[in-house]
């Protein structure tokens, strides 16, 4: 049974609890079943983390400012390249078709954003396992999880679900071949394009 800082985290990623909600630790404690020392516990781990902030006496799920969000990206940008160029070197003969079949999945989700997302975060999990090296899995995985702190995915934007899933293709073509360079650079370039993605949107709503 997972514990409750780990229920919480799942609960954010999901988009149970959204950036700005607040999370009340008696709800916690009923919602998962536990009681309300571990949910305290989990909350000061969190806050700890950056994941929930303080508002007045309440606890929030935090919102990534820009410069928060542009740090981000690079270390995201920085580890990702490196577990594909890992993957390269030893994604076995079933995780490359593991991560073909979900391109091929995700091909007939398009016109649902969310679920497209929910994929594409299986599908990035699923290179970094391929890297075989499980400290980069460990940090890519705090990565992620404060990607959710986003309240809104870049594949909601029109046709960058179609695009992504195209630079999904280049980045198992180039693990297919063992090319880690090319591997590197087309993984590079996808979260280039989501990064400019989402910035562009951010700039059209702040007009």
């Amino acid at each position: 049974m997972k514990d409750a800082y780990s229920l919480i985290v799942d609960a954010i990623d999901s988009g149970t609890y959204k950036p700005g909600d607040r999370l009340v630790e008696s709800e916690l404690a009923e919602r998962f079943g536990v009681s309300r020392t571990p949910v305290r516990e989990a909350l000061q781990r969190l806050e700890t983390q950056a994941m929930v902030k303080r508002d007045g006496r309440s606890l929030i799920v935090a919102t990534l400012d820009h410069n928060q969000l542009s740090e981000l990206y690079t270390v995201r940008t920085e580890l990702e390249a490196l577990a594909a160029r890992l993957a390269a070197r030893h994604a076995t003969p079933e995780e490359l078709r593991v991560l073909q079949s979900m391109i091929d999945e995700d091909m007939k989700m398009l016109r649902d954003a969310e679920a497209l997302a929910r994929s594409n975060r299986r599908f990035h999990h699923q290179i970094h396992l391929a890297s075989h090296n499980r400290y980069l899995v460990q940090q890519l995985d705090v990565v992620h999880r404060n990607m959710a702190l986003m309240a809104r995915t870049s594949l909601a934007v029109e046709g960058r679900g179609k695009a992504a899933l195209s630079e999904h293709q280049a980045i198992v073509e180039a693990l297919k071949s063992g090319d880690g360079a090319a591997a590197e650079a087309a993984l590079r370039t996808h979260i280039s394009k989501a990064f400019e993605t989402r910035l562009r949107e951010d700039a059209q709503r702040d007009r």
